[in-house]
């Protein structure tokens, strides 16, 4: 089987029968994030534990409702299995590197070792249209993780983290 197959594959397994998906209690944090180029949405909600691993905030949980294509749907899908369970700047990371990834134009691979599922993103990166749609609930964990991080802080969040004119934002 050819790796693009593979991927295409991986997505549609992940949009098919979603991880995690659906709003669960309790939650630190919601936002809704929109593509307003395609109309994708998710509602997304991050539980972290301040007192985490080394003092760390861990991701607890990560749930979602989310409407839209089967890239979107299934790059969320994917986020919460990299996510739940681990340190929150770990996860920033992978973020990180998914970003870099799906924003390359196909010139970076990925590291399947970071990436696990996501790197069946990676032919996405040659559809500039369909960036927004792999980025969509990563964007929105981002912004919600550091709304979540401000809270534990006892700092008021003010604004929204993703790229201007790509989210609609509350909590």
């Amino acid at each position: 089987m050819q790796m693009e197959k593979l991927y295409q594959e991986i997505i549609l397994d992940h949009y098919r029968a979603p991880h995690h998906a659906g709003l669960r209690d309790p939650f630190d944090t919601e936002v809704h994030h929109v593509n307003p180029t395609c109309g994708d949405e998710v509602t997304l909600r991050v539980d972290l534990d301040p007192a985490g691993s080394g003092g760390e905030s861990v991701v607890r949980d990560i749930s979602y409702d989310a409407m839209g294509c089967s890239i979107s749907q299934a790059s969320t899908s994917v986020l919460t299995d990299l996510a739940i369970g681990r340190p929150l700047p770990e996860v920033l990371r992978t973020l990180d590197a998914f970003t870099e990834m799906v924003t390359s134009r196909g010139t970076i691979d990925g590291d399947e070792d970071v990436l696990g599922d996501g790197i069946a993103f990676a032919g996405v990166s040659k559809y500039p249209a369909r960036v927004k749609c792999a980025l969509l609930g990563w964007m929105a964990f981002k912004d919600a993780a550091v709304q979540a991080t401000d809270q534990v802080a006892g700092h008021v969040t003010t604004g929204a983290v993703a790229a201007p004119g790509e989210q609609e934002n509350r909590s």
